[in-house]
């Protein structure tokens, strides 16, 4: 009798804490409103511009952030520092080989792979970002307020064979060297 109603307590608490599981909410961030910027830097000064998110979303354990996953769409990569001639060409240029080579590589994607809270709010983001078809770590802060995300990304292009102009790389470049990291801001709504 002890035997069956220990069996029958273990029943009751598994179904009760199941009962009372939060199930994963995934939210789908709207891409229309959601705004990625990015920023370059080089000897002589930066550039600046956006590039447009595919597809977003990100998930959630009640009012948690667990998890998260982008897509971008590298041909709407624009400058928006430039007008007229220079602009068109600094765009053709970041989206041919010596970059980003749109037209091999339309996307770059990013995939949460851990979340730390790190405050309210507040969190330490590391993801997958893969890049012109190569996978690399990153790790960045994330805040959440309602329906609304901002993250700040710093990253190297060189990780991603995006060499040109790369003093890391290249010798003898002076003022016409581009430095490794670029800057990336997400503004998400969901």
């Amino acid at each position: 009798m002890k035997k069956f109603a220990t069996t029958i307590l273990a029943i009751v608490i598994a179904s009760a804490t199941t009962a009372f599981t939060v199930p994963v909410e995934e939210k789908t961030v709207n891409t229309e409103t959601s705004t990625i910027t990015w920023k370059g830097y080089k000897v002589t000064g930066s550039h600046e511009g956006t590039v447009q998110l595919e597809s977003g979303k990100l998930e959630f354990d009640g009012d948690q952030l667990t998890g998260g996953a982008f897509t971008v769409a590298m041909s709407t990569l624009i400058s928006t520092d430039l007008t007229g001639e220079y602009k068109g060409k600094l765009e053709g240029h970041l989206k041919s080989d010596d970059f980003f080579g749109v037209e091999k590589f339309p996307t770059a994607t990013l995939e949460f792979t851990e979340v730390k809270a790190t405050g309210k709010n507040a969190y330490e983001v590391t993801a997958n970002m893969t890049i012109k078809g190569q996978t690399h770590p990153v790790t960045f802060d994330m805040s959440v307020y309602g329906s609304k995300a901002t993250a700040n990304l710093k990253i190297d292009r060189t990780k991603y064979d995006i060499r040109y102009g790369s003093g890391s790389f290249f010798d003898n470049l002076g003022d016409k060297t581009i430095y490794d990291e670029f800057d990336l801001v997400a503004d998400l709504e969901f």
